[in-house]
């Protein structure tokens, strides 16, 4: 049973703009001008967060004509999600294990 997390993905999840990214990839495919109207961020700051998550391998680029359009790789996610779904469970399970002080 696994028990802990993979932090350095965490870590790239952390920033609130990355998180957002990743919430309207998790609903369509987006190009870079999609996510700069919905977020609101320059260009340049958004590109290179989307090369954060690119290179986590949370996000996948698809060219189409002169446009970058990006996926979520829901794998990664999923991994994720699961890899705390374990953390909880072994929680439960040791909820009653109580180390007696020396």
């Amino acid at each position: 049973m696994l028990t802990s997390v993979d932090t350095d993905l965490i870590r790239v999840l952390a920033d609130p703009l990355r998180l957002r990214i990743v919430t309207l990839l998790a609903k369509e495919t987006l190009c870079t001008t999609h996510l700069v109207e919905e977020t609101g961020a320059k260009q340049t700051n958004l590109s290179n967060h989307l090369k954060v998550l690119r290179e986590a391998g949370v996000v996948e680029t698809e060219p189409c004509g002169r446009f970058t359009y990006y996926k979520l790789r829901a794998d990664v996610i999923a991994s994720l999600a699961g890899q705390f779904a374990d953390l909880a469970e072994s929680a439960r399970t040791a909820a009653g294990n109580k180390r007696s002080c020396p």
